[in-house]
Parts: structure tokens; sequence; C-alpha cells
């Protein structure tokens, strides 16, 4: 069993893992920048560690800060959260070779799972449904042009490295697409130091549908059900729920076994989150896979009753696990809104700065997973997410009611926040009745805001 672990990571995912870890009987060891001297994940581990400047590429992103970190501490395993080095395949490598436990998949899986192009190509030679599109590196526009002739316009060319919506452009007719190509390459090469690029066929208003898979090192392979990640601006999630409106107990089935499918095929070990998009005549396809535990994992631990970061760290220390797929039951309804640090009718500005006063719903069916408190000043440096706020319903009318009732409780004063704009996506009428895909917010104005997708 790990006895003592690192988290490599910061804000409300480090709390979440040194909670996780206590009730474990863990010790916990905190990473921190100068710029999160105070944050909360370094009061409550065990121990905190400083290893840099603010920048996450002189702190977070460092790995041979974070090894030096584990080597003094004497940790004997490292949780990297999700960002920063969650997917990074050398940073798993180098665990692997001092002996640490990585708590995630190996890095040869990490690596091919990376890759979006040799991911598709696995998942196409196992049988899973995936988007029509190249099977190879496309190197440049007019080669590019000739796939995307054969593939059928509307097509989407993505960088082969990376996420996060970079490296991603729609080109609806040949006229568009060496724009598209070129300006794609190159914020790829800009952000991934990669211009690896593929084409598939654009699939039009799909869901995003994903699937929370488990696996041991004993071959032993779960799903948890599925999480409807559809609310999202420029390929950035905001409201996830689980499980879907859109797929029924058939559909879950299919895309469950495809999900599991999916991770044997990778030979994969860990958590780990298949995505697909799912057409409205119900025909679905695989987009990637996540190597890591997802922001909006507490909304599958919601409708299953399982601990999905105590499952990964008993996975991690070889353990099988602790439960079947016939254990598995979808109980009720569970959305997620992710509070952030920013103004809505302003272009989603950004609002660092400090929170003067605060308070955070609570009760029946409410969780909270934050780092933030009275007095936190948030840095300029990192992702805008304050908090995940959390319901659990009988349903999803029920978990609306309630997801409503605590949003009109929040109070983060000090900074500006999208609390407003979450509880307007909410009364949408479209939104209410779970009529809703990946365009919702693009096609929707929003209290005023009607969002310009890129």
């Amino acid at each position: 069993m790990i006895r003592k672990l690192l988290i490599a990571n910061r804000g409300e995912i480090a709390v979440r893992i040194i909670r996780a870890c206590r009730e474990m009987g863990i010790e916990t060891v905190a990473v921190y920048s100068e710029a999160d001297r105070e944050s909360l994940h370094t009061q409550l581990a065990d121990e905190a560690i400083c290893i840099g400047p603010g920048p996450s590429s002189e702190s977070y992103l460092n790995m041979e800060r974070i090894m030096s970190a584990t080597m003094v501490s004497g940790a004997d395993a490292i949780h990297p959260g999700f960002g920063f080095l969650s997917e990074n395949a050398r940073f798993a490598e180098i665990c692997e070779q001092c002996n640490v436990t990585f708590v995630g998949p190996g890095s040869e899986v990490i690596r091919n799972l990376g890759n979006k192009q040799i991911a598709r190509n696995t998942m196409k030679a196992a049988g899973v449904p995936v988007i029509p599109g190249t099977d190879r590196p496309i190197p440049d526009a007019k080669t590019g042009a000739r796939e995307a002739k054969k593939i059928g316009y509307p097509v989407i060319i993505k960088a082969a490295l990376g996420g996060g919506g970079k490296g991603m452009r729609t080109a609806f007719s040949p006229e568009e697409f060496e724009l598209a190509f070129q300006t794609a390459q190159k914020e790829a090469q800009i952000a991934f130091g990669d211009g690896t690029m593929y084409i598939e066929h654009f699939v039009e208003h799909p869901r995003h549908i994903e699937f929370q898979i488990l696996a041991d090192s004993q071959g032993h392979v779960i799903h948890l059900g599925e999480r409807d990640c559809s609310i999202q601006r420029n390929h950035q999630k905001m409201i996830e729920e689980s499980p879907s409106a859109a797929v029924s107990e058939k559909l879950r089935n299919q895309m469950g076994k495809a999900a599991v499918k999916a991770a044997k095929a990778a030979h994969y070990v860990n958590a780990g989150t298949i995505e697909f998009l799912l057409e409205k005549n119900g025909n679905f396809y695989f987009m990637e896979m996540n190597t890591r535990i997802q922001v909006e994992h507490p909304v599958t631990e919601w409708v299953t009753g399982l601990d999905l970061v105590k499952e990964q760290i008993r996975i991690a220390s070889g353990e099988a696990l602790s439960v079947t797929q016939k254990d598995v039951k979808i109980q009720g309804h569970a959305i997620e809104c992710r509070i952030n640090a920013e103004n809505p009718r302003k272009n989603f500005r950004p609002s660092p700065g400090t929170i003067t006063a605060l308070h955070l719903p609570g009760g029946q069916g409410i969780r909270v997973d934050t780092g933030i408190y009275t007095g936190y000043r948030i840095p300029p440096y990192y992702d805008s997410m304050l908090a995940k706020l959390i319901v659990h319903g009988e349903n999803r009318q029920d978990a609306i009611a309630k997801m409503k009732s605590a949003l009109g409780e929040v109070i983060i004063d000090g900074v500006d926040t999208n609390v407003d704009y979450q509880f307007d996506i909410l009364n949408d009428p479209d939104f209410q009745s779970g009529n809703l895909d990946i365009e919702f917010l693009s096609t929707h104005e929003i209290g005023g805001v009607r969002i310009n997708e890129v």
C-alpha cells in the first residue's frame, strides 16, 4: 500500500486528494509555487514544499523540482491530479525510473493515447466506432485538401498532440480549408511544439458524452456510466451531468461496452475517461481518451456511490477493483457547475484578486469542492476555476431545482464570477428539457450573452 503520497497539483483537486488520503491513513505532501504559499492545500497536507515562482512553467510543470521534492520528502507515490503533468508521458516515465508509484496509467499508455492519431487507429482496430478521417499524419494543406475531399465536408482539422481546444479548426467547404489548416497548424506548433495534424469528418450538433472507466492490473475493466458534458465554451466544459438525458439504458449498455473495449485495447490501468460524440440518431464515435481523473468526476461519484480517487490509489497500489460491473447501479441524477473567476459579460475575462467575503451552500445532496476561503488571493497564473458545485437529486428536474437553489446561496465577493451565468443556463427552457448539444452556448443567448465560437 502507498505510504506517503505527493500531490503534483494545486487548488481544489489537491484538496480533494488530500482528503481521500486522510481517510485511507496515507501521509500527504503538498507542493506549491510562491504564488500559492497561502493556498488551502498547503495548509491541509502533512508537509508542504515550495517548488518555484508563480508561473507554472517554473513550478507545477517543472519535473525536476517536483521529483526533488518527492525524494526530499520520502514520498513513495505521486498523484498528478488533472492538468499540468497529469498526461505527460515523460513525467510518468521518470516516476517509473525512480521507483515512485505514479497514480495513473503507465508512460507508454499515456504516450500512445496522448497522440490522437495513434489512439484513433488503436480504437478502429479494436472495433470501437471512430469518426471517418485520416489514418496518417497530414503534413501540409495541399495533402489535407485531398484527404478532406475524400472524407466529405464539413471537416475538422486537429492537432495530433495536445488538447483544450487548441490547434483545432473547422472547414465547411474546400474554399475554407487552406486557411483553416494553416491556422490550426500554426496554433498547434506554438502551443505544443508539434505541428502534426489530422483530419476528421465534422459531426454537426453532437452531444459530448464520456464514460468513466476503472481498470486494475489484474485485467478487470468496468465502466461507471456516462457524463453529459455538452455545455461548453471553446471546448472547455462548464456544466456536466450524469446520467445523460439523451442516453437510454440500451444505448448506455452499447456505449459502455465500447468504452470497456477501448480501455482493454489500450492495455489501460487506473481511472480513465473515454470521450464520445453522440449524434441525434444514436450513432456515437470515439473522440479521445483522457488518462487521468476528470474535473467532473464528482457527478459519477454521486450516482454510483464510489470514491474514484480512493479507487485510483488502490489500483496504483496493485489492488483489484472493489466492485464488478454488476455492482454498478446508477442512482438519481447529479449536476456539476464550474464556478470560475471570470466575467461572462466581458468575454469571460479572468478576474484574479482577493476574496473579501465567501459563503458556500450546503444541505442534503449538495457538495462543494474548492480550495478558496475568505481572504484568499487568486493568482493570475492558473486556470480561473474557483470551485465545483455539485448536487444530487432523485431525477434531472429535481437536480436542476437543487442546483438553482444552491447557486442562489453562493456569495464570492471581491472578484467577478460566472455564478449568475450558470443560473441563467439552468433557467433556459431548452436546457431544462434536455434539448442541447455542444453548440448550445453559441446558439442561445444566455443572460444577454451569446458566445461567438472561434
